[in-house]
């Protein structure tokens, strides 16, 4: 216990203390966006469906354009990307809370949507990228890097728990719009604090001249990466499956209200069981991890299938909760094992995308499965998206080392140098 928490304060010893925590708010709207949007446009202009085609245009700009502002940040740095990202999302956000107040008509407003979607400025990949460069720096091992992806896991899993609960709470006390217009805050505020924080020197982008040279060189990434992604896109289907199930079986119960708290509880214990991911001791590599997350991700999933009341499902969704985190964490930390350390941000864009487009596109077959079969068939989904995520993880070969050098920004500054300025700039 004890080397685990001296573990975690190496990890913050390289952040500072203020980085995690502005990183965390940073990322909030992230989690706040698409079931607020949803919300506000359900109350605006009465109609479900067109809610969903503005959620789903929401989900869509970010997991096209995702990825390309990974790659922008990886050529010229986070600090520039996220503070345009950032300015651009809290505009699109308020621009759509005003649409929807002004009943836009769906195509519009769907189109505001997308802005919104493709602007969020990825805090969560490029927290773990800008983490993961300060480690290298500092020639810090692996636990630490382990930590950091951990610590990392446990920020997303928290902050989408509390993200959908806060505008749950602001749409029941007030009214969605507020909910979606404290995201815009919430962005505009944090995403710069995140930008403009000294570590962001790490991650400075790569020069004109070595970038070009790199553009000749480029080469397509090791087949784990696509493995790791299709996998990852198989437990956004997971969730994606999980939510229908989970509000069709309490709407069926006659407790609606119990869906996002179930979820939540889900989602807490995924979140502790993240953070303590950082006591496993090495030998347990990368590819055990992925093997066993995914079948106890497995096995955890079937009892869904037979659950047909309330508490049976909070204990259920709970236990299910302990194989999400290891897996996520584990897919992020075999990619930042395999690829470029010039293409990092791009893909942890990558993965985090395939997670959303896995979500979003279940939810839509799972939600229709769920009407038409009820929740079992919702479930059904879950379990066949585990099975495969099992598949993957079976016949995958995972690198047992780093594939290259670790490069970061900033040529030959020494690393305490660097420690020291983060320390300072957390105070």
């Amino acid at each position: 216990m004890f080397g685990t928490v001296n573990t975690y304060r190496r990890v913050i010893a390289l952040t500072g203390p203020l980085l995690p925590l502005i990183s965390f708010l940073a990322r909030l709207p992230v989690a706040m966006s698409q079931f607020g949007s949803v919300l506000l446009v359900a109350e605006t202009s009465g109609s479900l469906a067109t809610a969903g085609i503005v959620g789903g245009t929401l989900s869509a700009g970010q997991v096209v354009f995702g990825p390309v502002l990974g790659r922008l940040a990886d050529r010229h740095g986070q600090r520039s990307v996220v503070l345009a990202a950032a300015a651009v999302n809290a505009v699109a956000t308020a621009a759509l809370v005003t649409g929807a107040l002004a009943d836009l008509a769906t195509v519009p407003l769907a189109a505001i949507g997308f802005v919104t979607g493709a602007s969020v400025p990825l805090i969560g990949p490029l927290a773990r990228t800008r983490s993961v460069a300060l480690a290298h720096r500092a020639k810090s091992d692996e636990s630490v890097v382990g930590a950091i992806h951990s610590l990392e896991g446990t920020l997303d899993e928290v902050s989408f728990v509390f993200g959908p609960a806060l505008v749950g709470l602001a749409t029941l006390a007030l009214h969605p719009a507020v909910a979606l217009g404290g995201a815009a805050a919430l962005v505009a505020v944090f995403g710069t604090l995140y930008a403009l924080h000294p570590t962001a020197a790490v991650t400075a982008g790569v020069p004109a001249g070595e970038r070009r040279k790199k553009d000749r060189t480029r080469v397509r990434p090791p087949r784990v990466v696509f493995a790791v992604r299709g996998s990852l896109a198989l437990q956004g289907a997971m969730f994606g499956a999980c939510q229908a199930g989970i509000a069709a079986l309490t709407a069926q119960l006659g407790v609606p209200g119990q869906a996002g708290i179930v979820y939540a509880a889900m989602g807490v214990v995924s979140a502790a069981v993240g953070l303590s991911l950082g006591a496993l001791p090495a030998r347990f590599g990368l590819r055990l991890r992925w093997r066993w997350a995914t079948g106890a991700a497995l096995v955890l999933s079937v009892p869904l299938l037979f659950t047909e009341t309330l508490w049976p499902l909070y204990a259920v969704v709970t236990v299910l909760g302990a194989a999400y985190a290891p897996h996520l964490i584990t897919a992020f930390a075999i990619t930042e094992r395999a690829v470029s350390p010039c293409r990092l941000a791009e893909s942890m864009a990558f993965a985090a995308s395939s997670l959303v487009a896995g979500q979003a596109a279940s939810l839509a077959v799972s939600g229709r499965l769920a009407e038409a079969y009820g929740p079992p068939a919702a479930f059904a989904v879950a379990v066949g998206a585990a099975a495969l995520c099992l598949v993957l993880a079976l016949v995958t070969r995972v690198p047992s080392a780093r594939a290259h050098t670790p490069v970061v920004a900033g040529g030959g500054a020494r690393p305490d140098a660097l420690l020291e300025g983060a320390a300072y700039a957390g105070h």
